[in-house]
């Protein structure tokens, strides 16, 4: 005589049951999902597989923009024009006794303006005291002249002249130079990349059919800034520069 399972039994073998049922439901998903992955690369190896090359170098500036700003007020014109006369000579001679010659020297037009008075957001119309300013701008080749001299600055600064330093700005003439260079390493550096991908899959690479290039970056060593529209950072004279391709290769199976 057969003995009824007790409903505890009957519910553990109803679990089991659903289990086996999910289990070969996932395996053939999984099987047929790699069906699909397989057709699908073969599909797109029709049109080919796009991949983004780079390639990086150091780079030195080898110009210098230098742009000392003089400004203060004073209670008369007269008196902010000549105080600002009396510091652009103090600026001029700290940069020729630091060897920046006359010829690498710029100098702007003196800038006037009154400083009115204002109370509860209204101008009462009435001069407070005048503005004065002028530019002495520094163009050299000699970088590491301006940025020993920019970080002396503040030897005049103590003795009373209002001089704003903004720090100089340093730049590559060789960028152009170094733009088909770097392209060159980046379209290897993109069929390496390519080679890896298809060999993974049992494919080969074969013609180039586009190539699209990237913005150029050139940014402070190890830096990992980006920018769209590209990059370009003038505070130091150690550079790292970076250019990027988007190639676009047919996939031989």
């Amino acid at each position: 005589m057969t003995i009824p399972e007790s409903p505890i039994i009957q519910i553990e073998r109803r679990k089991a049951i659903a289990f086996i049922i999910s289990a070969l439901i996932l395996a053939l998903a999984i099987g047929g999902g790699l069906v699909q992955v397989g057709s699908g690369f073969a599909s797109r190896s029709d049109n080919g597989i796009v991949v983004t090359g780079s390639a990086r170098t150091e780079a030195i500036a080898d110009n210098a923009v230098w742009t000392l700003s003089v400004s203060l007020s004073r209670p008369s014109v007269s008196d902010a024009v000549a105080k600002v006369g009396n510091d652009v000579a103090a600026v001029t001679k700290y940069l020729a006794d630091g060897g920046i010659p006359a010829e690498a020297l710029t100098l702007g037009p003196v800038s006037t303006y009154g400083q009115e008075e204002w109370v509860n957001g209204n101008s009462t119309g009435r001069i407070l005291n005048y503005r004065a300013s002028r530019d002495v701008t520094v163009r050299t080749k000699d970088v590491e002249l301006v940025s020993k001299l920019s970080q002396g600055i503040g030897s005049i600064l103590q003795s009373g002249v209002s001089v704003n330093n903004y720090g100089p700005q340093y730049y590559i003439s060789t960028l152009a130079e170094l733009r088909p260079q770097l392209l060159e390493e980046a379209m290897k550096d993109a069929k390496i990349r390519a080679e890896a991908i298809t060999k993974a899959v049992g494919g080969s690479v074969g013609a180039v059919t586009s190539v699209k290039s990237g913005v150029f970056q050139v940014t402070t060593p190890d830096s990992t800034m980006t920018s769209d529209g590209g990059a370009y950072d003038t505070t130091t004279i150690k550079k790292t520069v970076t250019s990027t391709v988007s190639v676009t290769f047919t996939v031989k199976n």
